[in-house]
């Protein structure tokens, strides 16, 4: 593969290497296999259901652990706010209110989405401020409402599709609105707090730095004043390093028309180097738009903690048997009894050859396991939402293990592995808490728990042309393939995502 001055020039100053291009297109050549699905994780087989009394115990146990404990709160916050009004964009697109009437145009497009915005629009928490802002300028109702989206997603106006969804107004509280950003920063100091202290890290866009910065200025006082919580806010942005090459259909390099090589971001999975960077006792993951008003604070919070508690229960036994290894004697029943524990609590599976190897084979098997990163993460009942499942998968060579699976990993050709995705009862909400650190207390590597065969290769178009792009393994999905993982089931209301602008009209995000 040949690569000109100008082409050098360009990798060196993104931090790529010309071997990790040449990998990348060989992985177009021989394209991403599917993962194979074993079974679908349910209750008793992957996800724990845990009892009234069990989570009241898990509570108190984080609350009385945190006190010794640095904890994070780790947000995926870069994504554009462009595909929530995705509908608004094609209203103004193709409705003029000086030629036909709103009643006709929704009569005639049937634009469900458009129809349900406008009953409800009164309800937004942007709705005074985009009022007031277009008083008097219309001459009818039907063009007052037209003049109202135009208002919210033009530049000239507020501009919100090129808003970052962190900085958006959600929630209504009378006097002001709340961004997701200012709820993020609430509900840390429910459960992210330690000695009056919240960690919070964003992972944002380049260009939107200065808009967080100036967020946190004008709510951060207000929320430290209610909450009685001091804030620490960091941020980073996805790195040029991991952009991904592009191909054409024949997968050769696919140049833009002024001669330079396309390079397209890594998607969220590039964010395991963020998240690598960071070093915490206890990380919650959550997504930007995932937030609740009030009312429902206190049970989201409450879920987050009965993971943390889970979590630091069975990282102890994890860190008391890890150390055992560490012994220069150990007794084939301490084996087996950390086996059981690696089974029954941390999910491992183990080849049915494990008992007839060495006590040495065995021990190293038992350490490689055990000395791993831990996640435990909330399922959500499915009920039609999309997202990724917790299944059972089989890589191949008859390691099965527990993951987070999205249904474009899987063969939809296959009917036995369509069936299997179907009898999915689960769905992944992002919803993590994890622990990074050995019973050392060293942080691990993130990195080196990654399985690079779990990424995607979809096709996508430029200037009129078709090209093939690749995402990097997901942020809790290939990832996170090598660490020991526990699927909880926790209650559907912490999980109030805002796809659509219209969600915001739903019962987590309105506060009358």
């Amino acid at each position: 593969m040949n690569f000109n001055e100008k082409d050098l020039k360009q990798l060196a100053s993104k931090g790529i290497s010309k071997e990790k291009v040449v990998e990348q297109v060989e992985t177009f050549k021989k394209g991403i296999p599917f993962v194979r699905l074993e079974k679908a994780a349910i209750i008793s087989d992957g996800i724990l259901k845990l009892s009234d009394a069990e989570e009241k115990n898990l509570i108190e146990k984080f609350d009385e652990s945190i006190s010794g404990l640095s904890l994070l709160k780790f947000v995926p916050a870069s994504g554009a706010a462009s595909r929530m009004f995705k509908a608004l964009f094609n209203f103004l697109d193709t409705y003029n209110p000086s030629s036909e009437s709103l009643e006709a145009y929704l009569e005639r497009t049937g634009d469900k989405n458009m129809k349900i915005f406008f009953d409800g629009y009164q309800n937004f928490a942007f709705y005074d401020l985009i009022q007031n802002s277009i008083k008097g300028k219309a001459t009818s109702k039907d063009e007052e409402k037209y003049l109202f989206v135009k208002q919210m997603m033009l530049e000239e106006g507020f501009n919100y599709g090129f808003f970052p969804k962190g900085l958006l107004p959600f929630h209504d509280y009378g006097n002001y609105a709340a961004t997701p950003f200012e709820e993020h920063l609430n509900e840390a100091s429910a459960y992210a707090k330690a000695d009056g202290t919240a960690n919070l890290h964003f992972t944002i866009s380049e260009q939107h730095g200065k808009m967080f910065n100036e967020e946190f200025n004008k709510v951060g006082e207000r929320v430290s004043q209610k909450t009685k919580t001091s804030f620490n806010v960091g941020y980073s942005f996805q790195k040029p390093s991991t952009d991904t090459i592009a191909v054409d259909m024949e997968n050769n390099l696919f140049r833009n028309s002024d001669g330079s090589l396309l390079f397209r971001p890594g998607g969220h999975g590039a964010l395991i180097e963020n998240l690598d960077e960071q070093n915490a006792d206890v990380i919650f993951i959550k997504n930007i738009d995932n937030v609740v008003v009030p009312k429902f604070a206190e049970n989201v919070g409450n879920s987050k903690k009965v993971l943390a508690g889970l979590l630091l229960q069975v990282q102890g036994m994890a860190f008391d048997y890890a150390a055992l290894l560490d012994m220069v004697e150990i007794t084939a029943e301490q084996l087996n009894e950390i086996k059981d524990f690696l089974e029954t609590k941390l999910n491992v599976r183990f080849s049915g050859k494990f008992n007839s190897f060495s006590i040495g084979e065995q021990i190293k098997i038992l350490k490689d396991k055990i000395n791993r990163p831990i996640r435990v993460c909330g399922m959500v009942k499915n009920e039609g939402e999309p997202g990724g499942g917790p299944f059972w998968i089989n890589d191949g060579q008859g390691n099965i293990s527990l993951q987070i699976i999205e249904s474009a990993q899987v063969n939809m050709d296959n009917e036995s592995q369509v069936e299997i995705l179907k009898g999915s009862t689960h769905f992944n909400p992002v919803d993590l808490v994890c622990a990074v650190k050995n019973y050392k207390g060293e942080k691990y590597n993130l990195l080196n728990f990654v399985d690079h065969r779990q990424g995607f290769i979809t096709e996508k178009t430029k200037e009129g042309k078709n090209l093939k792009a690749m995402e990097l393994p997901g942020l809790w999905n290939g990832a996170m393939a090598f660490w020991n993982t526990i699927f909880v089931e926790v209650p559907l209301i912490t999980f109030n995502p805002v796809k659509t602008v219209n969600d915001l009209l739903k019962p987590a995000h309105q506060n009358k």
